[in-house]
């Protein structure tokens, strides 16, 4: 199976994803760069090293300096493409997706992601094939350089709210699962970095995922039971990329990956001296955003959903913080990319504040429950639907920047279609979660009803 989308190529290896697919991907995205380096980084599966070396020839043919900085986090990539001032950046992952899924994540030099727009010159450039290699004399560079976990450590060392000194103090003991992925050396160097005691859980980058790979609480019962066994004070899972952050209370309860963008959110506005603070999240992110930023007086912007989005309007009108409720956090006092470093020390700082357990402080935190349905709409227009709904529920709170969402006073519901399957996913939330599966399931009707 393969996907082409805003996010980038996911595709099933030796099916969708072959060696000729890999430098047709290379040359397309070599064509519009033209000149200059490309940082490449991988996270750690099995293809990985094969699909980044073919992907480095391709852009060195290309006549594409290339510089290699191996099995990194996804954010350590858009990080170096800002800090070396290169052309672009390539990294070689399938995000969340389990074996025997890769993929390819373009960067611009900006060190954001490529929009909507500069993904379809890509995939033009590959359909039409314009390109001409280059001679030998011609030929790009190519060198591996160590040290850029390192680089990275100490960028998010340096954010503004993070107090390093403090959360020393607290030696906070730390269970980590990276799911043996890209984060497995730098999110344990971070927390060692942090002064805490680090227990390491699936922490060998192999490419062997122990478990589904995306962090959700089904796939983490070996990191729930080690925080319990260890009575530690916080438990932490990224995915194979280590962009997205899930936090576990010391109880051992799994606190919504929405809560981790909750909780960085408080950390930097508490502290914030900034007049009229901006945040920045997309249109399925908690409402508990909205209610911490109202507290110290911030704003809160909402974008389509995707990542890009986010990091774009973030920059356009300088937010202090921001990005998605998929654990997703965006700093721009370290980069504008989703980031499980800066997750981490934000998550920490919040916890250093004050002696209460995590559990107590999180219980303090606006209370929100979140409801995930989808529906198959195989033979049918979803922009009909979503056109004929917005029609019907006018005289509502109505956003249709992405699909359409309809907010009430202290819920809504999301629907938008699917990019690669036939289908409508319909995200609701609500106080309770009884609250938000009956949102859900009014609208899940409502699309039915409407198929006939």
């Amino acid at each position: 199976m393969l996907i082409e989308s805003i996010s980038g190529i996911r595709a099933t290896i030796g099916d969708s994803l072959t060696p000729s697919h890999v430098v047709d991907y290379a040359a397309a995205f070599a064509q519009r760069v033209e000149n200059g380096t490309i940082i490449l980084g991988r996270d750690s599966r099995v293809s990985g090293k094969a699909i980044s070396d073919i992907f480095a020839r391709t852009l060195q043919w290309m006549g594409l300096n290339v510089i290699d900085i191996g099995i990194v986090p996804t954010p350590t990539v858009q990080l170096m493409v800002e800090l070396l001032n290169a052309q672009g950046g390539i990294v070689i992952t399938a995000s969340h997706n389990p074996f025997p899924w890769n993929g390819i994540k373009f960067i611009d030099k900006t060190g954001l992601f490529l929009d909507a727009d500069q993904v379809a010159a890509v995939l033009k450039n590959k359909k039409e094939k314009t390109w001409t290699f280059k001679t030998s004399g011609e030929f790009g560079g190519y060198m591996e350089k160590l040290g850029a976990i390192d680089i990275h450590i100490n960028n998010v060392m340096a954010i503004t709210y993070v107090n390093v000194k403090a959360i020393r103090a607290r030696k906070f003991k730390v269970v980590i699962d990276a799911v043996n992925g890209g984060g497995s050396i730098a999110l344990p160097a971070l927390l060692d970095a942090l002064g805490c005691e680090v227990i390491e859980v699936n922490c060998v980058p192999d490419g062997y995922f122990p478990h589904t790979p995306e962090p959700l609480p089904e796939n983490l019962t070996d990191l729930l039971d080690t925080v319990k066994k260890h009575k530690a004070d916080i438990g932490l899972a990224v995915d194979p990329d280590a962009d997205r952050l899930a936090v576990v209370d010391e109880k051992g309860n799994y606190l919504s990956e929405e809560y981790t963008l909750v909780m960085s959110v408080d950390t930097v506005l508490s502290q914030c001296k900034i007049p009229d603070p901006k945040v920045v999240t997309n249109l399925s992110t908690t409402l508990a955003v909205n209610d911490v930023a109202k507290k110290y007086g911030a704003e809160v912007l909402r974008t389509a959903i995707g990542e890009i989005n986010v990091s774009k309007k973030m920059k356009e009108i300088g937010a202090v913080i921001g990005g998605e409720g998929n654990g997703g956090i965006i700093s721009p006092d370290s980069h504008l990319g989703r980031d499980s470093l800066v997750g981490a020390a934000m998550v920490l700082q919040f916890l250093a504040t004050d002696a209460r357990p995590l559990s107590k402080k999180y219980a303090d935190l606006p209370q929100y429950k979140m409801s995930k349905k989808k529906i198959e709409i195989a033979g049918h227009d979803p922009e009909e639907i979503l056109a004929t709904l917005k029609e019907k529920f006018a005289a509502e709170n109505t956003n249709t920047v992405d699909g359409l969402k309809i907010s009430g006073q202290n819920s809504w519901v999301h629907m938008r279609k699917s990019n690669t399957e036939p289908i409508m996913r319909v995200y609701s939330e609500a106080p309770t979660a009884e609250e938000a599966n009956a949102l859900g399931e009014q609208f899940l009707n409502e699309i039915k009803n409407l198929m006939g």
